[in-house]
């Protein structure tokens, strides 16, 4: 786990990193004193906590922030906001911050909110994790053993997937055993929780 510090005064981010440094958070801390900089190093596959000021020269807060969000990076954003920043602050948490602290700000507000932000990102890496390991599962099936799957999820009975799918009801038993062998699936539920884990969408599959 990471604490990215991106602030533009040199006083700001070595005095935070010192005190983050001593506060007994299981992290390693970084600085940078700009966007382009933090961006540069290629760090957004990584996980824990980025301490973002708002407003820096050249490329500001916001724009790290959306840069962030549009990698999918597992980590937490916390927007640095100075007096009267805060409705941009805001604004920054309904596009992706997890939250914002106001300078100056005290050594117990940091810590407590750069320690929820860590828990928050490894929340993210494991939730990625599981997705991705779920989503590997299922490409182990064929595209008809995917319709099924897709058919059982949405509670179909097997006459029932017969019929939409203009085939024998034994086939889709004989597809049924398959997908549960090939997925180690011991139930139905089962299949059903490794298929929203993979992040599919049961409407929109069922629309096409």
């Amino acid at each position: 786990m990471y604490i990215y510090i991106v602030d533009d005064d040199d006083a700001v981010r070595e005095s935070t990193q010192m005190l983050l440094q001593s506060s007994g958070l299981e992290a390693t801390t970084r600085t940078f004193p700009s966007g382009e900089e933090f961006l540069a190093e290629d760090l957004l596959a990584t996980s824990g906590c980025v301490l973002l000021d708002i407003r820096m020269p050249g490329m500001n807060g916001v724009e790290v922030l959306k840069k962030v969000r549009e990698a999918n990076s597992s980590l937490s954003v916390v927007m640095i906001s100075g007096h009267g920043d805060i409705p941009k602050a805001v604004e920054t948490m309904k596009a992706g911050a997890f939250g914002f602290v106001e300078k100056p700000f005290s050594d117990t507000e940091i810590i407590s909110v750069v320690s929820e932000a860590l828990q928050d990102s490894q929340s993210h890496e494991k939730e990625a994790s599981q997705r991705q390991n779920a989503e590997e599962i299922l490409a182990k099936l064929t595209p008809r053993e995917a319709e099924v799957l897709t058919k059982l999820v949405l509670g179909l009975q097997n006459k029932i997937i017969a019929y939409e799918l203009s085939i024998s009801t034994r086939t889709v038993e004989v597809h049924r055993a398959r997908i549960m062998e090939k997925l180690e699936a011991r139930s139905l539920p089962d299949l059903v929780r490794l298929y929203f884990t993979a992040g599919l969408d049961t409407e929109t599959l069922s629309q096409g």
